[in-house]
């Protein structure tokens, strides 16, 4: 009924436009109403709905400019749109935008629109505009695109031939008339069928994909909507948590329960549910479109999950690793603690005793005993100074720097810091300090340790020989994974004969 709706209202246009010439009219009925019919079989497709309607408009325009002879060409811009926009009906190329803004100023305003000159430089735009569409794809969406690259082309072709044919005055007018014609009918006829059996899907999926993009999946749901042609889709993702579909912002999401209304289509993953379209049922009347928009939601809910696992294992690693230097910190510090008021104290008591007692050899005796005691405090200094959790690195640092056969020049810009951190940082200065004592052969060595950006930034630089990198030894390598554990950075700069810097960063919160 529609499609003998639309053949009465254009014979009728035509009759009542009827100027004695029987075949022009006749094609121009012919024209208009291909473009209608074609239009409207496009619209009954539910994600071709921008398609279907800039070829009803077009349609419109033609029979419009049959009753108007001001509005004679004004379906040239609707026309131009829907070739350099096929099969989406969205333009994405700047040259694309400008070529059908100019398609319908020159369309809209007449005098424009009938100067021949202006005409052939429309042409050639709408060529290039459409082979740059062409170009810059790649994969299924070229291959889709090859229709519509050729419908621009046979349409500016035929532009610019009858603008040469008036600018020429060859006087073929009739035959540009029928050829124009034919061309605008058979272009539509042409994209209809390719929509209906050709690989404009598959343009259409490639778009979605583009379009996705690695976003986030708040930005899914519109882009599916496009890719379906139903403005009120609805994605719910599956929560295995609760046992239910969620929608973006974690609400429970209630699917409908009448077909006739709203449809269903879930997707999985490996048979383990993963998200659900809510859709037109006009949409589910297109199975391909529907397969292909499936696979594409589930390859980038997959996606945007697999991303999520990583960072949380990401954080929960640097959590766990964190909670491991902490647990390491703390037990150095209760070993110092330990020793310090337990076995020190006990050999100082011994060293009193000995003092009192009249024993030959004592002398040496006590030597020993001050030799094993200067050796036990050494080592719970090593483990953890008892300055650092007394004064923090302002009070054990110069300690440190004192005992250096090499001289120090030592600048501490911070006051405290958690215990892990200030653990890091004067393990790092002993660790580089020590390297310098054993293998630089450095006559000055500079330590830095100041707060920046709450980060706290440690630099240990000699001029000794050079030559040290992260994977010479343990004891760099170790003070990397402490720092890194922390969510820090270490560096080593160290050329042959040009010194070394050791550089760490560590948050200070």
């Amino acid at each position: 009924m529609a499609i003998l709706a639309i053949v009465w209202l254009a014979a009728s246009v035509e009759i009542a436009a009827y100027h004695g010439h029987p075949v022009p009219s006749i094609a121009d009925g012919i024209v208009g109403a291909t473009l209608l019919i074609c239009g409207m079989l496009a619209w009954r497709l539910q994600s071709a709905r921008a398609v279907g309607a800039l070829m009803l408009l077009t349609g419109g325009t033609w029979l419009l400019g049959t009753l108007v002879p001001a509005a004679l060409l004004l379906h040239r811009g609707p026309l131009v749109h829907l070739h350099i926009s096929y099969p989406t009906g969205r333009l994405r190329r700047p040259l694309a935008i400008v070529t059908v803004a100019v398609a319908y100023v020159t369309a809209i305003v007449e005098p424009w629109a009938r100067n021949d000159w202006l005409t052939l430089a429309v042409a050639v735009l709408i060529a290039a505009a459409a082979v740059d569409v062409f170009v810059r794809t790649s994969g299924p969406a070229r291959k889709a695109g090859r229709p519509a690259l050729a419908a621009a082309l046979a349409f500016a072709g035929v532009l610019a031939l009858g603008a040469i044919d008036r600018l020429a005055g060859w006087g073929a007018g009739l035959a540009m008339l029928l050829l124009y014609d034919t061309v605008v009918a058979a272009v539509a006829i042409v994209l209809l069928l390719d929509l209906r059996f050709g690989r404009w899907v598959d343009a259409t999926v490639a778009d979605l994909v583009i379009g996705l993009g690695g976003e986030a999946s708040a930005s899914l749901q519109a882009q599916l909507r496009r890719a379906m042609g139903d403005p009120s889709a609805v994605v719910g993702y599956w929560a295995p948590e609760i046992g239910s579909y969620v929608d973006d912002a974690g609400t429970p999401l209630r699917l409908p329960a009448d077909p006739r209304t709203r449809v269903v289509t879930y997707v999985e993953d490996n048979g383990a549910p993963l998200a659900a379209l809510v859709h037109d049922p006009a949409v589910a009347r297109d199975p391909e479109l529907l397969t292909a928009v499936s696979a594409a939601a589930r390859l980038a809910v997959t996606n945007v999950r697999l991303r999520a696992g990583i960072r949380d294992r990401a954080t929960r690693l640097a959590a766990s690793r964190r909670r491991i230097v902490e647990a390491a910190d703390r037990q150095r510090r209760d070993l110092e603690t330990e020793l310090a008021a337990g076995t020190v104290d006990r050999l100082a008591t011994v060293a009193r005793l000995l003092d009192a007692a009249d024993v030959d050899g004592v002398d040496d005796i006590k030597a020993e005993l001050e030799d094993a005691r200067t050796d036990l405090v050494d080592f719970a200094h090593g483990v953890r100074p008892a300055a650092l959790t007394a004064g923090g690195l302002g009070a054990a640092l110069p300690l440190l720097a004192n005992r250096s056969p090499v001289p120090v020049a030592l600048t501490v810009r911070i006051d405290r810091a958690p215990a892990a951190v200030e653990a890091c940082v004067y393990f790092v200065c002993a660790e580089a300090l020590t390297n310098v004592i054993k293998h630089a052969s450095a006559t000055r060595v500079d330590i830095e340790v100041s707060l920046r950006d709450d980060q706290v930034r440690t630099s240990v630089t000699d001029d000794g020989t050079g030559g040290a990198n992260l994977l010479s030894g343990t004891g760099l390598r170790g003070l990397a994974d402490r720092v890194e554990a922390l969510g820090g950075t270490l560096t080593v700069s160290s050329g042959r004969g040009d010194g070394t810097t050791v550089v760490a960063t560590v948050p200070a919160g």
